[in-house]
């Protein structure tokens, strides 16, 4: 990999700023550092004075800083405000110099330093999922990153309207489908910033016993399935996870590079969002793979060139937007919770439970936390001493806070409402058979968010996996589940669980919920949209008219389906669920009118697209899309078109 020009001499800021939450009187924002400085804002040419900066030091050379500014005048809405970062240092005329002064990238044409429009009224926002790093077209070709699309977006319109916010939908990172440049980048990168050893509990005796170990460990690149710990689950492993699919005890395929120790992902995240950790590393294959796992290494090698190159972009895009976010599995591990089996395996043993955590930890500190700081008081402290002693009693001890935590979801109160579910630590588990998958939200977290939704006139409402997504490929998923196979079709779906799919659509039903529903998901690895209207015209008891429902797919960032299949899977949902067609009868959403939008440009009969971008969905004063887009990493900018005369009744 081609990282020629870069300096052995990293700046202090190795990532960042990240801008979070943002409210009237309220800035939320994320940065890490190499050494321990003081850091203030300044905004708008002013000092902020109020609020809280909170530094935990992960390793010798890393510095992670929170930033919850507490603001003592208001924003102005939708007007530019500059912001820029000081660092206390003595030799500076003042005692404090600009962070962010030595690096120009990072400001928009027409600009001196980085900047926000807060605007509370959300007249459009950008969303995606799904940003694999190694990711390449079916060609072979660059995938692109649809966060350098919202960058080209910002850089484009630099002096009007900006989205509101950027809402990530999950899957920010692939912590269980790693490449293995990557994953030298990550062991070099962990070394030169000094993070501590961390002892891994229950990898066996051939196993490495600490996370230095595993770097030069035999199974340590494209071999890591073979850690997995089988003694404990022993033979009826494979029969109860994977169905006879060659899958090792985390269900992605492609765990042979699965993240394990804390330094590792803390040093994923660095890497996916900032171009500055990538100067000096050597990309050279490690020693000991074989010829094939050498041809797969340099594969990867030109994805993460590319990859790299947009990293600019992105690190960018990311400072002047208000970056929304919550987890999907791959953030942590592929089907994550997806049955109560899956759980009691995976939190049963040592290994499979410090790995799980690891991850936990690391979407705490870089994405859970900004999305709502009040949330995570408790949590902090130990976060703080787990990045101390990695695979102390304290470490263990913060991770068993962070299983039982349940307070991921948040609301920000824009108009309409952001409302985020946590649809991965809630689950409604099945009550036939512990092997079914559970259902998205369990129901005590279905009436709270029925609370959180009363009266409100319009919502946006993002859910990771679609409440409404594609009813063969649905079909399907229960097919395999019924067999007792969830795993091997990632059966996860609001329609898999007859309580969560009741009680969802029961929502949309209550008298006093929104009139307009924006549903806003990722996951699938394809894009569409649907204008849903319940079959009755009216709620009941009140008259009120059924509500607006507008399900709206972005995935992914970076990352497709296959092809082929998609093609067919298309067709075939259109072929078997046609309007006229009796299996309409059988499904969950027999009594709601589906009306698809056709991505402009496919091919006729087509409604999934099957490309890398970001979704942009532009809404009226009363919350309403009145355009819905993806702006794609080739260039395209595709909008989707209700076709009415395609709708059913379903």
């Amino acid at each position: 990999m081609d990282v020629a020009g870069l300096s052995n001499e990293r700046p202090l800021l190795l990532a960042g700023p990240v801008l979070r939450r943002v409210q009237s009187h309220r800035l939320v924002m994320w940065l890490a550092t190499r050494d321990p400085v003081r850091v203030r804002l300044r905004l708008g040419g002013c000092v902020v004075p109020g609020g809280s900066v909170q530094v935990l030091q992960a390793g010798a050379h890393l510095f992670h800083h929170l930033i919850d500014a507490q603001l003592s005048e208001p924003l102005t809405p939708g007007a530019w405000t500059p912001y820029t970062l000081e660092v206390e240092d003595a030799a500076a005329p003042e005692g404090w110099r600009d962070l962010l002064a030595a690096d120009p990238a990072l400001c928009y044409p027409g600009h001196t330093s980085p900047g926000l429009r807060w605007e509370p009224r959300v007249a459009s926002l950008l969303h995606g999922s799904c940003r694999k790093p190694h990711h390449r077209t079916a060609q072979g070709d660059p995938a692109g990153d649809g966060l350098a699309e919202a960058d080209r977006l910002l850089a484009d319109d630099a002096t009007t309207a900006w989205p509101s916010a950027l809402v990530l939908s999950g899957d920010q990172i692939y912590a269980d489908d790693v490449a293995g440049p990557m994953l030298r980048a990550i062991h070099q990168l962990a070394q030169q910033l000094g993070l501590p050893d961390e002892a891994l509990p229950g990898v066996g005796p051939e196993g490495p016993a600490t996370a230095h170990a595993l770097v030069d460990h035999p199974m340590g690149y494209y071999r890591r399935e073979q850690l997995l710990p089988r003694q404990a689950i022993k033979s009826g492993l494979k029969d109860i996870l994977f169905g006879g699919v060659a899958k090792p005890v985390f269900t992605t395929d492609n765990a042979h590079n699965h993240l394990i120790s804390l330094a590792e992902v803390l040093c994923m995240y660095l890497l996916v969002w900032s171009p500055v950790p990538w100067q000096g590393l050597d990309l050279s294959p490690p020693p000991g793979l074989t010829p094939r796992q050498t041809q797969r290494y340099e594969r990867e090698a030109q994805a993460l060139a590319d990859f790299v190159q947009g990293l600019p972009a992105v690190r960018r895009a990311m400072a002047h937007l208000p970056v929304a976010m919550i987890f999907d599995d791959h953030d942590i591990t592929d089907d994550w919770n997806l049955s109560a089996e899956w759980e009691t395996l995976a939190y049963g043993h040592p290994f499979s439970r410090r790995v799980i955590g690891n991850a936990l930890l690391g979407y705490l500190l870089h994405q859970g936390w900004g999305n709502r700081p009040e949330a995570f008081r408790d949590a902090l402290p130990q976060l703080a001493a787990a990045l101390q002693q990695p695979g102390s009693e304290a470490h263990d001890a913060a991770i068993t806070h962070l299983l039982h935590f349940h307070q991921w979801h948040y609301v920000w109160p824009t108009e309409p409402a952001l409302v985020v579910l946590d649809s991965r630590t809630h689950r409604w588990r099945s009550d036939l058979s512990s092997r079914q998958p559970s259902g998205l939200l369990d129901w005590e977290s279905l009436t709270d968010l029925q609370q959180t939704l009363l009266d409100r006139e319009a919502v946006l409402l993002v859910s990771s996996a679609p409440i409404f997504g594609v009813k063969l490929i649905e079909t399907i998923q229960h097919l395999f589940s019924w067999v007792g196979r969830p795993l091997v079709v990632d059966a996860e779906n609001w329609m898999g669980h007859p309580g969560a799919a009741s009680a969802i659509l029961n929502i949309f039903r209550h008298p006093r919920t929104p009139q307009h529903f924006v549903v806003l998901s990722g996951d699938v690895h394809y894009s569409f949209v649907y204008d849903v209207k319940l079959r009755r015209r009216t709620r009941l008891r009140t008259g009120a008219r059924s509500p607006d429902i507008w399900q709206i797919c972005s995935s992914g960032l970076r990352n497709t389906f296959p092809a082929g299949l998609l093609a067919v899977l298309d067709h075939g949902n259109r072929w078997l669920y046609s309007p006229r067609s009796p299996l309409n009868w059988f499904t969950r959403r027999r009594h709601l009118r589906v009306v698809p939008r056709k991505p402009e440009g496919l091919p006729s009969g087509r409604r999934l697209l099957d490309a890398s971008g970001i979704g942009l969905v532009e809404l009226d004063v009363d919350g309403r899309p009145w355009r819905i887009r993806s702006l794609l990493t080739d260039g395209r900018d595709v909008a989707y078109v209700p076709r009415e005369a395609e709708a059913r009744w379903d």
